[in-house]
């Protein structure tokens, strides 16, 4: 078995699963370490929505109060977006992908996440973490394939039980007139297949970018050859500028993730309603 150690680590591409040469067992090897952290941060957000509306009050207190300023925040942009027939049916997918998405992004700067797992002394080099103990999970892009994919069916799913199955194939497959109007027919079909597609690297390319910058920043010194003191120094103060741009990327890709999905939602479900009018 390979050491625990609390040295940081940059981040891979894969996600590594705790198998035999982390643990030493091999009934873990399906588990990763980014599902590791999504299941942690649903158990916070359940915990959260669990303590802030077990006992409502008429008088909210401050957990109750910021709960509902969320869900009414959400709500409201989301009418506004999708129309006041859809929000009651999309509002608890997309106020789900909000509050986890941003969970999962604000997550991932505790410190901890990706600086403590299992790994071997590397030559000239110090301690490699191999296989990091947490991982961030929008950083993972099976999990932001994954949250895309559901998205994308359940926006499939709404649009045909709104418009038809005929509705819907003469929306998106029906003559557009001569060449002009088959190119269109053309742009529609790949930009409805590569929705899932930019959705998911969107968010994996921002969140994975963001962890790579801020582990440049706390091993700068080293890069640069400083003395010990000093690198110790650039590791603390250099990263906290961009711990604070982290902190407001985190926020725009859940808002960016969630807000696109609403408006191929509304454009959907509403366009034979506004052709009309």
């Amino acid at each position: 078995m390979e050491s625990l150690s609390l040295i940081a680590a940059g981040l891979t591409l894969n996600a590594p699963t705790f198998g035999e040469d982390a643990l030493g067992v091999t009934y873990f090897e399906w588990l990763s370490n980014s599902m590791l952290v999504a299941a942690i941060v649903v158990l916070v957000v359940l915990w959260w929505a669990r303590n802030a509306t077990k006992n409502m009050q008429l008088i909210p207190g401050s957990d109750q109060n910021t709960f509902e300023a969320v869900v009414e925040f959400l709500y409201d942009m989301l009418e506004g977006i999708v129309g006041k027939h859809m929000v009651t049916r999309a509002f608890s997918l997309l106020a789900t992908l909000f509050i986890f998405i941003l969970f999962a992004n604000w997550f991932s700067l505790l410190p901890g996440v990706g600086s403590i797992g299992w790994g071997h002394d590397v030559p000239d080099h110090g301690f490699e973490i191999a296989t990091p103990l947490l991982r961030p999970t929008t950083a993972d892009l099976n999990m932001t394939l994954g949250m895309a994919v559901v998205a994308f069916c359940l926006w499939l799913y709404w649009t045909i039980s709104e418009v038809g199955v005929w509705g819907f194939l003469v929306h998106t497959f029906g003559p557009k007139g001569g060449l002009k109007g088959f190119m269109k027919l053309i742009f529609e079909v790949v930009s409805i297949l590569v929705r899932p597609v930019s959705l998911s690297l969107r968010l994996f390319g921002n969140v994975f970018a963001g962890e790579t910058l801020l582990s440049s920043m706390i091993t700068l010194g080293q890069t640069l050859g400083f003395p010990t003191a000093i690198t110790y120094l650039m590791s603390i103060i250099v990263p906290i500028p961009f711990y604070f741009l982290e902190l407001l990327v985190g926020l725009l890709q859940a808002l960016v993730f969630t807000l696109l999905c609403a408006v191929y939602i509304q454009l959907s479900t509403t366009h034979d309603e506004e052709e009309e009018h």
